[in-house]
């Protein structure tokens, strides 16, 4: 892509997995990086280390996305640092365990404060850094901000009620925020990931279930993180300056929506 380095991304729960592969490969491509994180301090450390040894440039700032003070605060940082915040992808996700025999499976177990966690994480994380990143944008006149959710909306291959719930509920939010703030030149997309080699979620998953995910896939392969990062660089790059409100999905064709 090969921007110019005025421009600024926060990144959300990017101190790992899908979240450090995006603030990389955005650093790569000459856009200045927040790392943000709520736990793992030493894990962001690592990847703005990487970044700055590369001699691309970002910072770590820690923050709970459903914490509006929070998030403001962040935001403002950003814009004292850099005078500017150009791209906000959405990836934080509250802790969740990929487990197919957990009560959050079955409706008959599944309890409505599953719901609400997932919710709160998920709707709430993207409702605060809207809110707080809304007048730099609006003064810019532009921004992009792209949603992460899973390609279980489209086929919930297994039924994580909770978790799917609030991931198609976050496609209503990216729509609505589309009609919104078009006129503002903001620009809000959401990008459906499927299981990816390799995270902390899919660490556990066998060998077997990742061949027949290959098998059943047109492209013959399991998307990887650095594959799904370079869609998120496809929409902070200008080539999708006429797309918004676009739910699409990252998994080789596994989905098609």
């Amino acid at each position: 892509m090969n921007q110019s380095n005025q421009q600024v991304a926060l990144v959300t729960g990017s101190s790992r997995g899908v979240g450090a592969s995006v603030a990389k490969l955005l650093a790569e491509n000459g856009v200045r990086v927040c790392v943000n994180y709520f736990q793992n301090e030493e894990k962001a450390n690592s990847v703005v280390k990487e970044i700055h040894s590369k001699g691309w440039e970002a910072f770590s700032y820690k923050a709970d996305v459903t914490n509006l003070k929070e998030v403001e605060s962040m935001i403002q940082k950003i814009e004292s640092k850099y005078g500017r915040l150009d791209y906000i992808i959405n990836n934080a996700l509250p802790k969740y365990e990929f487990n197919p025999t957990a009560n959050y499976v079955s409706i008959e177990t599944v309890k409505w404060d599953d719901f609400v966690g997932q919710f709160n994480g998920v709707i709430q994380g993207v409702v605060n850094t809207t809110k707080a990143s809304l007048s730099i944008m609006k003064k810019q006149n532009y921004g992009k901000i792209i949603n992460i959710s899973t390609n279980l909306v489209y086929n919930p291959v297994v039924t994580y009620y909770d978790y799917t719930t609030a991931k198609s509920a976050l496609i209503g939010l990216t729509r609505s925020l589309a009609v919104e703030l078009g006129k503002y030149g903001i620009r809000v997309n959401l990008i459906a990931g499927g299981l990816l080699s390799i995270t902390d979620a899919s660490a556990s998953t066998t060998k077997e279930v990742f061949d027949y995910i290959a098998n059943v896939t047109p492209l013959r392969k399991v998307t990887t993180v650095e594959d799904f990062a370079k869609s998120v660089l496809m929409f902070v790059s200008p080539w999708s300056d006429s797309i918004t409100g676009q739910s699409i999905s990252v998994d080789g064709g596994l989905t098609m929506p």
